[in-house]
């Protein structure tokens, strides 16, 4: 005979289990994967480990979707393969600890955005240079040119500091100043 008591508490934590897993769902979108996989994510916060059958039961989603959401997961830093002697199937786990998830993506997207502006940068400055030590250009042409380059030198900062940000995050330096648990 089942405990009511026991029942009743089993159907709240599982409620409590449901609120955070919807919360983390829909929030997911933050960290550029879909709500599926932000679900796939939450459910197995939860777990200790799953492999892509049992994801499959647990949340009712199609292979082919479940593979691209846990590659997803692990390129964000979400969820890590986990290696388990004598079965062939992979099993995974999801990464608890929320500061290394936001530290891992966060870090990777600004690289990339530090990246990709910083050459394009590097590329406008030397075209317009190139109309600025021209003779032949016309006054107004130089001093449009001038002035862009002037605004790509002070838009530099933004990027220096995002790269020195970055740094700070992955060194954990910026603990010091915002500590985990103040």
């Amino acid at each position: 005979m089942t405990n009511s008591k026991d029942e009743i508490a089993r159907e709240k934590i599982e409620h409590a289990k449901d609120q955070v897993i919807g919360a983390i769902a829909e929030t997911m979108d933050l960290y550029g994967v879909t709500p599926s996989a932000g679900n796939l994510y939450a459910t197995m916060y939860f777990k200790e480990q799953m492999n892509l059958d049992e994801m499959r039961e647990e949340l009712g989603m199609s292979k082919p979707s479940m593979s691209t959401s846990v590659r997803k997961l692990q390129e964000n830093e979400m969820v890590k393969k986990k290696f388990q002697r004598g079965t062939r199937k992979h099993t995974y786990v999801a990464e608890k600890d929320f500061f290394h998830s936001f530290m891992a993506f966060y870090c990777q997207m600004w690289d990339r955005e530090v990246k990709m502006n910083m050459d394009a940068i590097k590329q406008a400055e030397f075209e317009l240079d190139e109309i600025i030590e021209d003779d032949q250009v016309s006054p107004e042409l130089h001093e449009e040119a001038r002035s862009n380059y002037e605004l790509l030198e002070k838009s530099k900062v933004y990027y220096w500091w995002l790269e020195r940000l970055v740094a700070s995050i992955r060194s954990e330096e910026i603990f010091d100043y915002l500590p985990k648990n103040p």
